[in-house]
């Protein structure tokens, strides 16, 4: 149970937002309708993270699985429970989202994967990160990719100590809302 009621999405403020969040995500999501306690961050929040899931140049294969990874590292179940799905459309395998657990000792994953998930636990873990980490990125990514990469992981983790503070959790009861 969420430490904070969900929001009444049917407010007059948060109408066309609603729409919004619905047309771009498919649902009005728990995380967003937490968020819209306070729209103008709910609205920032989506611009923000639909420019990172959908019009950056980093493979979305990469961005899946160090979001996955970092639901795991931050016990966010509720991250990794909604994007599970789309890691799998981005082509990761149910073998790879298995072992990432202990990715370390697996052998499903490339020598770039590997990399990035290097630079994901550094940054989740740790907070710098170990010039020989980032140098085993730059072989396989460039500035402009390895730039959006580090946002990516940086902006999950935030999403995740988001998630895990308010207690959200997917099988939550909400308010109905009339465009969910």
């Amino acid at each position: 149970m969420a430490h904070v009621p969900y929001a009444d999405a049917d407010r007059p403020e948060c109408r066309a937002l609603v729409e919004r969040i619905v047309a771009e995500r498919g649902s009005l999501l728990h995380l967003y309708q937490m968020l819209l306690h306070s729209p103008r961050l709910a609205e920032g929040w989506l611009g923000f993270f639909t420019d990172l899931r959908q019009r950056l140049a980093l493979a979305g294969d990469l961005r899946e699985l160090v979001i996955m990874r970092v639901a795991i590292l931050n016990r966010a179940p509720y991250e990794a429970e909604q994007h599970a799905p789309l890691a799998v459309k981005e082509g990761l395998s149910a073998a790879q989202l298995q072992a990432l657990s202990d990715w370390r000792a697996a052998t499903v994953f490339s020598p770039r994967q590997r990399a990035v998930l290097a630079l994901t636990d550094a940054m989740t873990l740790d907070v710098q990160v170990p010039t020989p980490v980032m140098d085993e990125v730059r072989v396989h990514l460039d500035d402009a990719r390895l730039v959006e990469l580090v946002a990516t992981i940086a902006a999950y983790n935030m999403v995740s100590r988001v998630l895990e503070a308010l207690q959200i959790h997917s099988g939550d009861a909400r308010p109905p809302a009339t465009d969910r």
